[in-house]
């Protein structure tokens, strides 16, 4: 009996096979989710849960805000010292100081033009925006608004925005899992977290900075590469002097709180304020953590002080860090709109005006 040949495909068909038909599939599956959360209904849920938790924080700090005794907090400020005022001040400005390095590092990756005093003015700039109106207003926008000005690309402001945000979080990190794990910070009974679980995850934020630092040396400055988009990074040193920098910023924010308090309380205490009022303003996506860093620094540091003098101390602070240098860097945006649109009729009027054709000498036709 002779032997059956395998059936061929016919003429104008394809055969697809099982792993190539899963691997399709699946893509259609991620087009289908991204459709839908592209839809008009997708937008309107997300944004309805997204306002459903920001009315939930609201309602929590408006009810804790209706215990508080305002009076008292009231005298509180008026009592804190000049001094400890003046040294605060110092280092909240000490503070924006070194932020404003932090795009020096996209700088480097970039390479693009700007000279290194442009560089730091623009960041300078752009983070008061990022405290008080949010990463993506502040951070972003205005940063996109100003460098795209200066000639970069979209891609080169990503690059340094990213690098910008990496720097920030890598100390960051560092500084977690030390103070959480060698001196945990007294949380309210009332917190979903407990003192041991604050602490691995301490160790889990401190293995992460560790972890980017080894890719930085096993990539020797190399850029990676993920679905066709370039993310830049530095060496070891330069990775290195991200993580100083970063935990000379968040170090210089605790010392703040701390002299605001005027020493009455550990500075660990004060550090461990601002690091989980940081992240926990991250996580409740309200401007500027508004409320947010009020509760977390009433409720760490009322284990050393009164609670009238802990919402006077991170009142202070939020005055002196966040709301005194919007100021000038309000007015400083304000000046850069203004020169740019003085400029640029200047150079549409230059770019109007064809130069004058160059004149012809008569000749006459030789007789």
């Amino acid at each position: 009996m002779p032997a059956t040949l395998p059936s061929r495909p016919a003429a104008g068909k394809h055969v697809v096979s099982p792993p190539r038909a899963e691997a399709a599939s699946r893509g259609a599956l991620r087009r289908r989710c991204r459709a839908m959360l592209a839809s008009r209904g997708g937008r309107w849920l997300g944004g309805a849960l997204m306002a459903g938790v920001a009315l939930l924080v609201v309602w929590l700090l408006v009810h804790q805000a209706l215990e508080v005794d305002w009076p008292a907090v009231w005298r509180a400020l008026r009592e804190l010292p000049p001094r400890a005022l003046a040294l605060a001040a110092l280092l909240a400005w000490g503070s924006h100081l070194v932020y404003g390095c932090f795009d020096l590092f996209g700088r480097h990756a970039v390479q693009h033009t700007l000279s290194v005093p442009r560089t730091v003015a623009i960041t300078l700039i752009a983070y008061p925006f990022t405290l008080n109106l949010g990463s993506l207003i502040g951070g972003v926008s205005v940063r996109y608004r100003l460098y795209s000005r200066q000639g970069l690309s979209v891609g080169q402001i990503a690059q340094v925005v990213l690098l910008s945000i990496a720097t920030n979080w890598v100390g960051y990190f560092v500084l977690a899992g030390v103070v959480f794990w060698v001196w945990a910070p007294p949380l309210p009974p009332s917190w979903a977290i407990g003192t041991q679980q604050l602490r691995w995850l301490g160790l889990v934020l401190a293995s992460t900075s560790a972890l980017y630092l080894g890719l930085c040396a096993l990539r020797g400055g190399r850029a990676l590469r993920l679905r066709g988009h370039r993310l830049p990074l530095p060496g070891w040193r330069g990775a290195l002097l991200q993580l100083l920098l970063s935990c000379a910023n968040w170090s210089l924010m605790g010392g703040a709180m701390w002299a605001l308090a005027q020493g009455r309380v550990p500075y660990a205490a004060a550090l461990a304020t601002i690091l989980l009022g940081a992240v926990a303003g991250l996580l409740s996506r309200i401007p500027a953590g508004l409320g947010v860093l009020e509760a977390v620094g009433t409720a760490v540091l009322a284990a050393h002080l009164p609670v009238s003098a802990a919402l006077a101390v991170v009142l202070a602070f939020r005055a002196l860090y966040y709301l005194a240098p919007l100021v000038p860097a309000a007015l400083a945006l304000l000046a850069t709109e203004l020169w740019w649109r003085r400029r640029q009729p200047l150079q549409g009027a230059g770019a109007a005006v064809p130069p004058a054709p160059a004149p012809r000498s008569a000749s006459r036709p030789a007789g």
